[in-house]
C-alpha cells in the first residue's frame, strides 16, 4: 500500500471526519478509500455494457390492479438478468421485494425501471455492483472444464 498526502478545505476535512465517527472507520484513510471505491464502482457501472450485479428493492401495494403478476412477468421476459428474489408482506397493503439481478448494466437498469414504474410501486433504490466477466478452466468435481464467472 502506497502513502498518499491529499490537502482538503477546513469544511471537507470536518465533513470526512463526521463520517468517520459516525460510521465507525478506524482511521480517515478507511473513510476516503471507501468513498474512491464508491466512486469509482458508480463510474463504471455507468457504462451500459459493463457487467455488474445489483439488488433492486421495491415497496408495492399489493392491492394494485395486477401488479404483482406484471411484476412477476417483468422478470420472467429477463429470465437472463433475473437471478432470485425475496417477497416480504409489510402489512396488510404493502410488499416489499428484493431482487438480485446480473448481466450488463444498461439491461439492468431498464429492468428495474420497468418494475419501478409500474403504477402502485411506491419506494425503490436499485444497487449496482461493478463486475468482470472472467472464464476460468478448473475442477467441480466432473473434470476439467471452462466457464465464465461474474468476478466483483
Amino acid at each position: 500500500m502506497e502513502r498518499v498526502t491529499i490537502t482538503l478545505e477546513d469544511d471537507l476535512l470536518a465533513a470526512v471526519d463526521a463520517r468517520v465517527a459516525a460510521r465507525g472507520y478506524a482511521s480517515r484513510s478507511e473513510a476516503v478509500r471507501d468513498l474512491l471505491r464508491q466512486a469509482l464502482a458508480r463510474e463504471a457501472a455507468a457504462k451500459a455494457e459493463a457487467p455488474c450485479i445489483a439488488t433492486l428493492s421495491y415497496v408495492y401495494d399489493h392491492n394494485a390492479r395486477h401488479l404483482a403478476q406484471r411484476i412477476t412477468e417483468a422478470q420472467h421476459a429477463r429470465h437472463d438478468l433475473a437471478v432470485a428474489s425475496m417477497h416480504v408482506h409489510l402489512d396488510h397493503d404493502a410488499c416489499l421485494e428484493v431482487a438480485v439481478l446480473r448481466g450488463p448494466a444498461g439491461a439492468v437498469r431498464a429492468l428495474a425501471d420497468s418494475i419501478t414504474a409500474q403504477r402502485g410501486v411506491r419506494h425503490f433504490a436499485l444497487n449496482l455492483v461493478p463486475a468482470e466477466l472472467v472464464e476460468e478452466q478448473h475442477d467441480h468435481g466432473s473434470g476439467q472444464h471452462r466457464h465464465t464467472h461474474l468476478r466483483v
